[in-house]
């Protein structure tokens, strides 16, 4: 097992790690829309949270000297469904025509009063 940390990303708000690697497996803790710069919600809408999501994940993976399209499935957790669309158009274009597989599910709340948060787990070839 090796932990896998990036300064470009928010440090860990509690007792886990950003990420961690398990033989070829790479597991990435959620990602708030958190400015690893500011530790604050970069946005305080969906689609500003969003995006700051994206290049979270991207930076813990770059740690692993990996990409999007080592991703083989994610969770994506949205404190409303209502943004489901917006956040979906997003993770569409962040991941192009590579399409892991994937869960969406409402949640009562997230860390920060954030409004999505989105884990991933990656392979490392």
């Amino acid at each position: 097992m090796n932990i896998i940390t990036s300064p470009n990303a928010p440090a860990a708000i509690g007792p886990y790690s950003q990420a961690v690697q398990s033989g070829r497996l790479l597991f990435c803790s959620g990602q708030l829309g958190i400015d690893p710069a500011t530790g604050k919600l970069a946005s305080d809408d969906v689609s500003g949270q969003a995006a700051q999501v994206f290049r979270n994940i991207k930076a813990v993976l770059a740690a692993a000297s990996v990409d999007l399209s080592a991703v083989v499935k994610t969770t994506v957790f949205l404190a409303s469904l209502d943004d489901f669309k917006i956040v979906n158009e997003l993770y569409a274009r962040e991941f192009g025509n590579h399409k892991p597989a994937r869960s969406t599910v409402q949640v009562a709340g997230l860390p920060m009063q954030g409004r999505v948060e989105i884990e991933v787990i990656a392979e490392i070839v």
